[in-house]
C-alpha cells in the first residue's frame, strides 16, 4: 500500500481526521479505478482462492474449504467495521491504531489528499483482510474444525493482521523505517504464509500422509480458480497505487510479467527433475510468482519483474519439495512454501530492483531518506524477521488457546469421512 501522492510513503492522510481531508472532493478517475480494484481484489478470494483451493483438496472436504473462504469473507467484513479499519488506519502509535475510526466514525464521503474517497479506501483495503486469514485455510484444510477456524481466524486478525497492518501501512514503525511493501509482502503473505506453517505443524499431519495419496481432486476447477487468481492480482498490485497513473501501470505490466515467469520457471523445474511438466505445477509457479511480486510491483520495472518472477519459480518449487518431502510437513497446500518464501523473496527483492541504478532492471528509487541499496536491504530485512517473528509466536498462542478451549482438530473418524458430511451434512458432490 502506498501514499496517495507518492509510492512508498507512509500513508499519513489516511490518519488524519475527516475534517482535515481534501475539501475539493475526489478525483473521478482515480476512484472509479479503486472501485474497480476493490470487486477484482475481492473476486480473489470469491471464487478464486476457493475454487483454487476447493480443487486441491480431496473431494470428501470441497465443500469445507468453500465454506471456510465465504464465511471468512463475513466475519472479516463484519470486523472491519466495527474496529478493525480504526485498528489498522487510526490514530494511535507505531504498534496499533485507536478507536477513533471505529464503526467507521468520521470515514465518509470526504477524499483522502483530493484523491479518493476514505470509504472507497476502507473498502479496498477490507479485501485484504478478507483473503489473508483465507490463505491460511491451506495449511490447515481437511483436519481442523469448523468452530475451531473461525474462532482461529478472527482472533488472529485482532492480535496479528489488524497490528502489522498498522506497522506497514497505517504510519506505524516499520512504514516510519522506510519498509518497502507495496502491496502486501509483509503483510499478507508473510503473516499468512508464517500462521499456516505454525498451523500444520501444531496439528500434525493429515491421517495417512506420507502413505495414502492425497491427489487434487478436480485440476480444472483448480485451473479456474488459478485464473481468477491472475486477473484478480491486477487489483490487488496496481490498485495499491490507489491512483489510476503509471505507477498503477508499472504495478500492473510487472506482475503480469512475474506471473509469466514464475508460471514457466516452475513448469522447466519440474519438468527437469520429474521428466514431465504438471498443470498443478504452472499455476502453483504463477502464484509464486505474483506473490513474490507483490511487495516490488511498484517500485520495480517490467526487468526486474521478470527475474523476481523466474527465480521465485525456481525457489518456491525446491522449497514445497524440502517441505512435504524432507520435513515431511504437511503444510496441506503449500502455504508457506509459496506465499512465505515467495513474501520473503519479494520483500528482499524490492531492496535491490527499486535501486534507479541498475540500467534496465531499474526501478523507481528507495524510500525517502535511505541512502543506498545495503541500508534499504537491512531494513526490509528488518521487516521480515519481525513480521515472521511476531506472527510465528502470536499465532502458536492462538492455536493454543482454541485448542484448550474447544479442540482444533476433527476426530479421526470424521477426518476419514470427509469435512463435508462431518461438519456440514452435504457433499460436493452426488453420484
Amino acid at each position: 500500500m502506498t501514499n496517495l501522492l507518492k509510492p512508498g510513503a507512509v500513508l499519513l492522510a489516511a490518519l488524519a481526521p475527516a475534517t482535515a481531508l481534501a475539501a475539493e472532493g475526489p478525483d473521478a478517475g482515480h476512484t472509479a479505478w479503486i472501485l474497480t480494484a476493490t470487486a477484482l481484489v475481492l473476486f480473489m478470494t470469491l471464487p478464486g482462492l476457493s475454487l483454487f483451493y476447493g480443487g486441491l483438496v480431496r473431494s470428501k472436504n470441497v465443500l469445507s474449504v468453500l465454506m471456510q473462504c465465504f464465511a471468512i469473507t463475513c466475519m472479516a467484513s463484519v470486523m472491519w467495521l466495527v474496529f478493525g479499519y480504526s485498528f489498522a488506519f487510526g490514530e494511535g502509535n507505531g504498534f496499533i491504531g485507536g478507536l477513533g475510526k471505529a464503526f467507521m466514525a468520521g470515514v465518509g464521503e470526504a477524499s483522502l489528499s483530493g484523491e479518493i474517497p476514505e470509504t472507497v479506501f476502507s473498502m479496498f483495503q477490507l479485501t485484504f483482510a478478507i483473503i489473508t486469514p483465507a490463505l491460511i485455510v491451506g495449511g490447515f484444510a481437511e483436519r481442523m474444525k469448523f468452530t475451531a477456524m473461525l474462532i482461529f481466524s478472527a482472533v488472529w486478525l485482532v492480535l496479528v493482521y489488524f497490528p502489522v497492518t498498522h506497522w506497514v501501512w497505517g504510519g506505524g514503525w516499520l512504514g516510519q523505517l522506510g519498509l518497502l511493501d507495496f502491496a502486501g509482502g509483509t503483510v499478507v503473505h508473510i503473516t499468512a504464509a508464517t500462521a499456516a506453517l505454525v498451523a500444520a505443524l501444531y496439528m500434525g499431519p493429515r491421517d495417512g500422509f506420507g502413505h495414502a495419496a492425497m491427489m487434487p481432486h478436480n485440476l480444472t476447477m483448480a485451473v479456474t480458480g488459478a485464473g481468477m487468481l491472475w486477473v484478480g492480482w491486477f487489483g490487488f498490485n496496481a490498485g495499491s497505487a490507489l491512483a489510476a497513473n503509471g505507477d498503477a501501470g508499472m504495478a500492473l505490466m510487472a506482475t503480469h510479467m512475474s506471473a509469466a515467469a514464475g508460471s514457466l520457471a516452475w513448469m522447466v523445474a519440474e519438468w527437469i527433475r520429474y521428466g514431465k511438466p504438471s498443470v498443478l505445477g504452472i499455476v502453483t509457479g504463477m502464484v509464486a510468482g505474483l506473490g513474490t511480486i507483490t511487495p516490488a510491483s511498484g517500485y520495480v520495472g517490467p526487468a526486474g519483474a521478470l527475474v523476481i518472477g523466474t527465480v521465485a519459480g525456481v525457489v518456491c518449487f525446491a522449497a514445497t519439495n524440502f517441505l512435504k518431502r524432507v520435513l515431511k510437513v504437511d503444510d496441506s497446500l503449500d502455504v508457506f512454501p509459496v506465499h512465505g518464501v515467495g513474501g520473503i523473496l519479494g520483500t528482499l527483492a524490492a531492496g535491490v530492483f527499486a535501486s534507479a541504478e541498475l540500467g534496465v532492471f531499474s526501478g523507481q528509487g528507495y524510500a525517502e531518506g535511505i541512502s543506498g541499496m545495503g541500508q534499504q536491504l537491512g531494513i526490509q530485512f528488518v521487516g521480515v524477521i519481525a513480521t515472521l517473528a511476531y506472527t510465528a509466536v502470536v499465532s502458536w498462542v492462538i492455536l493454543k488457546g482454541v485448542d484448550l478451549a474447544v479442540g482444533l482438530r476433527v476426530s479421526r473418524e470424521q477426518e476419514t469421512e470427509g469435512l463435508d458430511i462431518a461438519l456440514h451434512e452435504e457433499r460436493g458432490y452426488v453420484i
